[in-house]
């Protein structure tokens, strides 16, 4: 009687060992394809309406399009606190001039922040050879 319950007490641990190990392993699937280059320089810009912005910006880069960190060591010589985005001089003027146009209040809002994101993604898209596939906001202050 007494092995009876042992075999039954170790019957559902040897199904559950067994579920577990044949069970298929979770498929991780990565959000963000490529890589998240945050530019070093925060940006600190007047607004149309006489207030102003600082802010971070990122950029989502498409996998395969470098950051040219590998390509410069890591570092760039052109200036002090350049990042190693080949084309970042382009990018931070369409970023400049696409924040200075708004107001404030609208930069404060989620629709303001979509839409400038998106006007800044077609004109980088546009006028750069830089593939991105979002721009990113982590810092954000308006005051």
């Amino acid at each position: 009687m007494l092995k009876n319950k042992k075999i039954l007490a170790v019957v559902p641990l040897l199904a559950f060992a067994a579920y577990t190990m044949t069970k298929p392993k979770p498929v991780n699937k990565d959000r963000i394809k490529g890589t998240v280059y945050v530019m070093p320089q925060t940006f600190l810009l007047n607004l149309a309406d006489g207030r102003y912005a600082k802010l971070s910006v990122a950029l989502e880069l498409a996998p395969g399009q470098s950051d040219g960190a590998s390509a410069e060591g890591g570092s760039s010589s052109s200036g002090e606190g350049a990042g190693t985005l080949p084309e970042e001089a382009l990018v931070r003027e369409i970023v400049t001039n696409a924040v200075t146009n708004m107001n404030g209040e609208s930069l404060v809002s989620t629709g303001g922040r979509r839409s400038v994101k998106a006007q800044i993604l077609k004109q980088i898209k546009d006028q750069t050879d830089v593939k991105v596939d979002a721009v990113l906001f982590p810092d954000l202050t308006v005051q």
